[in-house]
Formats: C-alpha cells, structure tokens, sequence
C-alpha cells in the first residue's frame, strides 16, 4: 500500500498494481490514514473489476472471487462502502477464500454465525489500546455477517447462475430485539438538567434540542462551528459527518462556551483540586466519556426519573422533530444511512393521527331534517310563492 504527495499538491496520490495492472490517481485526501484508507478500497474495486471479467462464464466459484464480483457489482455502491470492505475482509478470513460455493450449506453457516456471535465489540480507547466489550448484538452479527454472505450466494445462485450449496438462510437469522424508543416529558428534561452543573447541563441540553451521540458532542471542536452561517457539524459512526443547522437556543447555548477552551466545545468546570491529572479547582476542562456517563448515572435517579439512558436523550429529539416535521427531516438530524432506520420513531406519527382521528369521530352533528319532510316543505312554499 503506497500513498505520497506530489509536489506543490495538499493531497495525497495513490500508485500500485494488481496482476500486472497499473492503477494509480488522486485520493482527494490531506491526512494519509484517510489517503491509506481510500487506497485500500481502490485497490479492492480493481480486484473486484479484474474478477468479475475474468469469471463471467464460471461454472463453479470461490468464495473470494465470488465476493469480489459482489463488491464490484453492489458492494462499492453502498454508502458505508469502508464498512463493507471489513465486513467481506472478516467473512473471508474466516469462510476461507479458496473455498468452493457449494461447500456453503446449511451447517457451514451455522458454524460461521456461532463463530461471529462469541465475538466481543472492540473499541480502541484514546489511550491506543484496543479494548474488547460485551459480545455483539444479534442485529450486528445479522448485518456483518448472515445477510451479506446470503446477498453472495443469492445472487451467484440467481444471477451468475454459478452452483451454490443448499441454504436457508431464514434459518440463521437471529431475533433481534425490538429497540425501545424512551421520550422524556418536558418535566422528565427540566428535572434532570436541574440536577446537573458544572457544564454538564449545557452538553445534555444539547443532546436534548439536536439529538446528537455522546462521542459526537465530545468531538464536537470550534473548527466545526460555524455561528456566520448557524450550523455545526458532527462526526458520527464510522467517521461519517453531518451538518445541523443551529436554532436559537443551540446557539446560545454553544455561544455561552465559545471562552472555556480553545479547541473543545464543551467542557466542565473542576470543583476540587486533582494534582494527579493535572485539575486545578475553577478551572474548565473539556468534558471525558467517563465524567458525562457518571452525571447521568447521578442526575436521572437524583431527579426522580426511571428508566432513562443518555441515548434517550437522542431518542427523544427525533420524536419531537418528527411530530413538526416528517422522517426525512429525522433521518438527516439523526444522520441515519437508511430511512427504515429513523422508521422506528412513526409511532410519534401514529399519535398525531390518532389525536386527528378521535377529533373527528364524534363531530358536532347539525340537524337535519327527513328528505321526505324536506320535499314536502318545498312543495308547500312552492305553492305560496
């Protein structure tokens, strides 16, 4: 993998060769992890070009080259292409790439889900260490591996008419929990923000009003603030940003911080003294993961609210900008890729429409009279007339 700069360029140029090929060009890209990245996915784009030419007429197919024609095809065309890269990259690390599709059956993927499901998250802390979590969810290992790979085999099976083991895949889904979407009252919010200080109460009432993640309003710095225009931008799940336009009460709010720190947004004030990291009492701080999750974990009991996480915060931003607005306008605060993912909030739909039904269910009837009593009264003045 080469990246480097031309000279006179900000931007970094890619250079190399798969099966005697010559790919190069400019990745657009001024940080070189970001150029080193985007390298990579052209050089899988190349293979998966060079593969789907080369096996138009297969009768049977690899694994591997049946995941490269995939990615050629429909794979580099998602939006989270990067996320489908390390999705095929673990499926055939551990499918094998020189194993044959029709040796793919019912017990293979078995196998292949029981491996992926005693997995653990891994996150890499600030520190650099990677650090494993709690094992993935089951919509994780539904998404990262039974679908894609059944996406593969489908449409070799279907489309490349390639011979394929006999799978039901229906069978190696897992059910997935259905996902809670807990709103707090006004009075739920206000009592909660009233138990927090310090600058804490200014970074939850921003989640409040804009539903952004934890991390993204932890990386939320002033190059990304923009109060000539009126909009922010954050950086979300998997690197990705989204632009979000400021109301008045955002902006005072992220006006109000503009002296606490030169580069963080939010940051909180230490009240007491902690020579071990360097805390001065007064003094601000920009705000950590651990400090933000230990005020909630304080303030929500302390308020008197139950069953409320700081994800509830986001939850119940999309609900009340859904019940002024429509999904589109949740799904692009919420920077969620698929509208079927933003669909889980309709239910703040279902109760306006609910409240329209039962308005018009029992109107205030006008009486009227019997049409014969009608007819007759219009013979009548007829007549006078």
């Amino acid at each position: 993998m080469s990246v480097y700069k031309r000279s006179g360029k900000e931007t970094y140029s890619y250079d190399f060769v798969v099966r005697g090929r010559r790919f190069s060009g400019d990745t657009g890209q001024t940080k070189k992890r970001d150029a080193k990245a985007f390298e990579e996915a052209q050089r899988e784009i190349a293979k998966a070009e060079m593969t789907a030419a080369s096996a138009l007429d297969a009768d049977t197919m690899t694994f591997e080259i049946a995941a490269l024609r995939w990615y050629h095809e429909v794979g580099q065309h998602h939006k989270n292409f990067e996320t489908t890269l390390k999705v095929l990259d673990w499926l055939k690390r551990n499918i094998g790439a020189a194993t044959d599709l029709r040796d793919i059956n019912d017990a293979f993927v078995a196998n292949i889900v029981a491996r992926r499901r005693g997995e653990r998250v891994r996150r890499k802390h600030k520190d650099g260490k990677v650090h494993e979590g709690k094992l993935v969810s089951p919509a994780t290992v539904n998404r990262t591996c039974t679908q894609p790979l059944r996406e593969i085999i489908l449409r070799a099976k279907k489309v490349w008419k390639v011979a394929t083991g006999d799978v039901d895949f229906g069978e190696h889904l897992l059910k997935e929990p259905k996902e809670r979407v807990r709103e707090a009252s006004v009075d739920e919010e206000d009592a909660i923000i009233g138990e927090l200080g310090r600058g804490y109460e200014d970074a939850i009432r921003f989640a409040f009003l804009n539903g952004c993640r934890r991390m993204e309003i932890l990386g939320l710095e002033w190059p990304h603030v923009d109060f000539f225009s009126r909009r922010f931008t954050v950086t979300g799940k998997g690197g990705h940003s989204r632009t979000i336009p400021m109301s008045q009460e955002t902006f005072d709010i992220l006006w109000a911080q503009k002296d606490h720190h030169p580069v963080k947004v939010f940051t909180f004030e230490a009240w007491r003294t902690r020579k071990s990291i360097k805390q001065i009492r007064g003094k601000r701080y920009p705000l950590t993961e651990s400090g933000l999750k230990s005020a909630m974990r304080r303030a929500v009991p302390a308020a008197g609210v139950t069953n409320f996480r700081f994800h509830d915060t986001r939850h119940t931003a999309a609900t009340r900008v859904l019940r002024k607005s429509n999904l589109r306008v949740a799904q692009r605060l919420l920077g969620h890729a698929d509208i079927a993912t933003t669909a889980k909030y309709a239910h703040a739909l279902d109760d306006d429409l609910r409240a329209a039904l039962e308005a018009t269910s029992s109107p205030t009837r006008i009486p009227t009279r019997d049409s014969a009593d009608g007819d007759k009264e219009l013979k009548r003045k007829g007549k006078e007339d």
